[in-house]
């Protein structure tokens, strides 16, 4: 367990925009800093990140919480997994207690899989650098790759010895159980005839690169074998499992994230040693799609640090062709992209290895071309003379363009392409008007086989009603949240009779701290909360604004279960998306931050009270109507009601209808 003093501290010197920056590209927005969801596929920011509140949202999903939750959310990190995280980032000393054998038993079947996989990391890398077999193979095989130790050590990278049980032996011996080492595809379990199982370790004999998360979790593993011999596959990567998808990952992200978010780029290599290669070079925002066909969710692993990819290949024609595809897959995310080719027999591994960071800048800069000049120039060659492939060159271009979303880009790349392959836009444009409506048509017709696949009544546009209570009890938490500790002058409303027998509210001036004036005012009126949610969030705010002389939101959320911290920031962040408009004619009078924060409170108390009173007289009102007896009772009780809560309204400024 970790201590509260280290959690404390976590909190207190943690930031949240550094935090998430690591993760998302942010850009600063008034006091706040909007980007891109890291939740959902979206191409307009819509998540928020508060610096003074230590809060985030995300509108697109609803989302939301501290630090601790966003980590939570985002790397599926445990609590405590979370904590580490940040001491770790901001060099705290995790105090912690240890663990009983039942809490160790409580960890989950995801958490069980990242300990193995941390500990394998471990092992691979104490191999490499401890043993005979792991220097003279796999440390010999890094040196002749001209990786340097610092680069060997920083990568994690390893050997796993050529024997069949080695580290499946060791890790068991460790006390890590079979059942994950299976589930990871570190061993494999094969059974037998008369019910015994055969064990032996996937990655027997290879070097070992492991696979990192964007926060640094070890993933999995790839791993290349050193000798000649055709049955076995020259790299191999671990299986698919609870924590590792290979088509979300990209191999070197954790260690490139700040460089791609710095220069606003991010290369993309083939192979993991073309990465490490480079970024020991100093070209260190740079990633591999791990020898796989890049997926829609790796591209947005990048976008969500940059709009910028520039694709580096070797000189290899038939793969070059083959990557168009991705190509096309990255313009699908309003991304831009750039391709670079390397001079025949070279690749970004052995480029970068026979020449200095400076001739290798110079030479992305000089010869990156933009994606339309890159396929037109690959493509021409193939046409050559032949009309009929030129006209299918074309439309091939004409294809890609068309996978942009901004129409201004589509348009400026549609005269490029004009220009090179010597053809009008006139011809060009019409050609993308068909694409475009062949795309609406089959869409249409998509949604039209959905719909009579799942037929529902049409119903008739219903109203949206909105519930005055939940409003105004979310809007005591706001307050509370902002203001709980600031002391304020409030003109407090007495009931009176005057001279001539008339009840009137005479003010008095009291001075309070606003929790202080809430709480009092909700129970002279006998007031309780009807969410539970809110309640719960009520009673523990009052408590920590009564007992700490120094409240801060940051320290509270602290202490608070991740729903009730989501709920929390929804409640605080709501009025970054939104401005409220309208309300009244829906009997909501909200006021706006900028109004005093006395004023504030004391409408809408008076606000709460009004909309009670409102709600106690339809009560009564149906009590006359189902009794057929004497109401006379009922409908003094009514009148006095009425009476007050026109009292109430006048000193809101309000005319009752």
């Amino acid at each position: 367990m970790i201590s509260k003093t280290t959690i404390d501290q976590v909190y207190e010197t943690a930031r949240l925009e550094e935090v998430i920056g690591d993760f998302v590209q942010l850009k600063k927005s008034g006091s706040n800093f909007k980007g891109l969801s890291p939740f959902t596929d979206e191409r307009t920011p819509s998540f928020m990140v508060s610096p003074v509140k230590q809060i985030w949202k995300d509108f697109s999903s609803g989302k939301g919480g501290n630090v601790v939750a966003f980590l939570m959310e985002h790397e599926h990190f445990t609590y405590p997994e979370a904590i580490k995280y940040l001491a770790k980032k901001y060099n705290i000393e995790v105090e912690e207690t240890e663990q009983t054998d039942e809490q160790k038993e409580q960890s989950n079947e995801r958490e069980s899989m990242y300990l193995v996989s941390e500990y394998t990391q471990k092992y691979f890398s104490e191999t490499l650098w401890g043993t005979e077999p792991g220097k003279a193979i796999g440390l010999t095989y890094f040196k002749e790759r001209g990786f340097t130790d610092e680069t060997i050590k920083k990568f994690g990278l390893g050997y796993s010895l050529d024997e069949w049980e080695a580290f499946t032996k060791t890790a068991l011996d460790k006390g890590y159980q079979l059942e994950f080492l299976e589930k990871t595809g570190l061993t494999i379990v094969k059974e037998q005839a008369g019910g015994e199982a055969r064990r032996f370790d996937r990655f027997k004999g290879r070097v070992m690169f492991p696979i990192h998360s964007m926060s640094g979790r070890v993933l999995g593993f790839g791993g290349r074998i050193l000798i000649n011999d055709k049955k076995a596959a020259k790299y191999l990567n671990s299986p698919e499992s609870e924590i590792y998808h290979k088509s979300k990952v990209l191999y070197g992200i954790y260690h490139a994230k700040q460089a791609i978010a710095k220069e606003d780029n991010c290369f993309l290599v083939e192979g993991y040693t073309d990465v490490i290669q480079m970024y020991q070079r100093g070209v260190e925002n740079v990633v591999s799609s791990s020898g796989t066909a890049l997926t829609p969710e790796q591209i947005r692993l990048i976008n969500r640090l940059t709009k910028n990819i520039t694709v580096l290949f070797d000189g290899d024609a038939a793969g070059l062709r083959a990557s168009l595809r991705g190509i096309d897959l990255i313009l699908e995310q309003g991304m831009n992209v750039k391709v670079c080719t390397f001079p025949e027999g070279e690749d970004p591994d052995s480029f970068a290895k026979n020449n200095t960071y400076e001739d290798i800048v110079v030479y992305l800069q000089e010869n990156s071309k933009d994606f339309i000049q890159f396929k037109t120039s690959l493509l021409a060659k193939e046409a050559a003379n032949d009309p009929i492939k030129r006209a299918d060159t074309v439309r091939d271009i004409v294809n890609s363009i068309s996978k942009i979303p901004d129409r201004i880009q589509q348009e400026i790349y549609v005269q490029e392409c004009a220009k090179i392959m010597q053809i009008s836009e006139d011809v060009l444009y019409n050609t993308l008007a068909q694409i475009d409506k062949k795309h609406q048509t089959d869409t249409a017709k998509k949604a039209k086989q959905e719909q009579k696949a799942f037929e529902v009544v049409k119903n008739d546009a219903v109203v949206e009603k909105v519930d005055v209570q939940y409003e105004l009890e979310r809007k005591i938490i706001e307050v509370l949240l902002l203001y709980g500790d600031q002391k304020q002058e409030f003109e407090d409303l007495v009931l009176k009779e005057n001279d001539e027998g008339e009840l009137v509210l005479e003010p008095e001036i009291v001075e309070a701290k606003v929790y202080e004036k809430v709480y009092l005012d909700l129970q002279d009126d006998e007031i309780e909360l009807t969410n539970e949610q809110f309640k719960t969030i009520y009673y523990k705010l009052i408590e920590r604004l009564n007992e700490d002389t120094d409240f801060s939101i940051n320290t509270f959320l602290s202490d608070l279960d991740q729903e009730t911290v989501s709920q929390v920031s929804s409640i605080l962040m709501e009025e970054e998306q939104y401005v409220l408009h309208d309300w009244e004619r829906r009997d909501i009078y909200p006021k706006e931050k900028e109004v005093g924060v006395a004023q504030l409170v004391g409408e809408t108390i008076l606000t709460l009270r009004c909309n009670l009173i409102k709600n106690r007289i339809e009560k009564l009102q149906e009590r006359t109507q189902d009794n057929l007896g004497d109401n006379s009772e009922v409908l003094e009780e009514i009148v006095n009601y009425l009476q007050l809560n026109k009292l109430l309204n006048a000193k809101l400024n309000r005319v009752l209808s």
